[in-house]
This record gives structure tokens, C-alpha cells and sequence, in this order.
């Protein structure tokens, strides 16, 4: 998790106008302090790193065709960024219906130190963590991973989502209760007891 300063979210709008003034190595930029970010949003509200992709490059997309516009100071690259995200992940849940997300594709820690036992259990904490998100609402599953696994604060969640904060903080209280719910009863399985 990882919260950005001011200075940070005014060096993205800096690089977006560098980039529509013709700045390619400042696209480069942008895009490497941005995608990793939405992809990981993506592919914990998707579930599915094939989709989470596509949406990370759509949103991409949707900021580059943006930038030539972009006025600094009305709002933040981020908060931007993440709202078309958001959207991009609601409309491709509407389409998926009610089926569950495919979790065969959850990546596992990137650490290699861990011993295999290590990288087992912690494979079924992330498996059990995304089959929790997959079976919240819509709303609740982005707003729980928003400001829990992304660190973002609840007035900036409820720009991206298009909703007040009291709405957010009833989404996220609404979320944890459910996945504190449902994780409970695996608390042993997935090797907690001791911790």
C-alpha cells in the first residue's frame, strides 16, 4: 500500500502536460508510476489478470486521449485514473453477471525467500482473500480495496466511486464486517491460530 503526497500527485499532472506537449520519456514515466497500481486494483476487483490488464491499458488509453485537455488543479491524475478504473471494472462485472471471478489466475508473492510451505499458505490466504472480495456487492468490493489493500483515503475513494464519504465509510464498514465473516471460520486452515 502505498499513499502519495501532494508533490507526487502534482508530478503526475506535470507529466501528463509534459507528455501532450509531446514528452515521450515523460509518458514512460507516467506510466510506470501509474499502471502497476491500477492493474493490482484491477485484478483484485476483477479477479482475473487478463481482464485487469486490459483495463489497466484502457485506462491508459482514456488518459493519454485526455491529456492534450488536462487542466491542472481540478482534479488528480489519480483520483482520475482510478475513477476509470472503477468504471471500467463495474461495467465488466455487469457483463460477467453474478459468475464468480476466475481466481486460477491471483498471483502469488513475487518474494522469493519463503519456503515452499510459506508460499503455500500464504497462495490460500490470497485465494481465500479473493474469493471473500469476489462474493461482496460491486460497490462494497471497490471501496474495501480501494481503501484497505490501496491505501487511498476515504474522501479521495469517494471521488473515484462518484459518492459521498459517508457513503464510502458505510460501503468499507459493510465490507469488512462481510469479509471478517466469511474469513473467520478459515482462520485455522489458513494458519492464523498462532498469530
Amino acid at each position: 500500500m502505498q499513499n502519495l503526497s501532494d508533490d507526487q500527485r502534482d508530478a503526475d499532472a506535470e507529466l501528463l502536460q509534459r507528455y501532450a506537449s509531446g514528452d515521450a520519456a515523460a509518458a514512460r514515466l507516467l506510466t510506470a508510476r501509474l499502471v502497476p497500481r491500477i492493474h493490482g486494483h484491477a485484478l483484485r476487483v476483477l479477479g482475473d489478470r487478463a481482464e485487469a490488464e486490459d483495463v489497466a491499458q484502457e485506462a491508459m488509453l482514456r488518459l493519454w486521449r485526455q491529456a492534450p485537455q488536462w487542466r491542472a488543479g481540478e482534479a488528480k491524475v489519480t483520483t482520475w485514473v482510478y475513477r476509470v478504473v472503477a468504471n471500467l471494472c463495474t461495467d465488466r462485472l455487469r457483463r460477467r453477471g453474478a459468475g464468480a471471478a476466475g481466481l486460477d489466475d491471483v498471483a502469488e508473492p513475487a518474494d522469493p525467500t519463503p519456503g515452499v510451505t510459506q508460499k503455500m499458505q500464504q497462495a490460500a490466504r490470497v485465494d481465500a482473500l479473493q474469493q471473500a472480495l469476489a462474493s461482496l456487492p460491486d460497490r462494497q468490493r471497490q471501496a474495501v480495496v480501494l481503501r484497505h489493500i490501496d491505501g487511498m483515503a476515504n474522501p479521495e475513494i469517494a471521488e473515484v466511486l462518484g459518492i459521498g464519504v459517508e457513503a464510502v465509510e458505510s460501503l468499507t464498514a459493510r465490507g469488512k464486517r462481510a469479509l471478517a465473516a466469511q474469513l473467520s471460520a478459515q482462520r485455522d486452515a489458513l494458519g492464523f491460530e498462532n498469530e
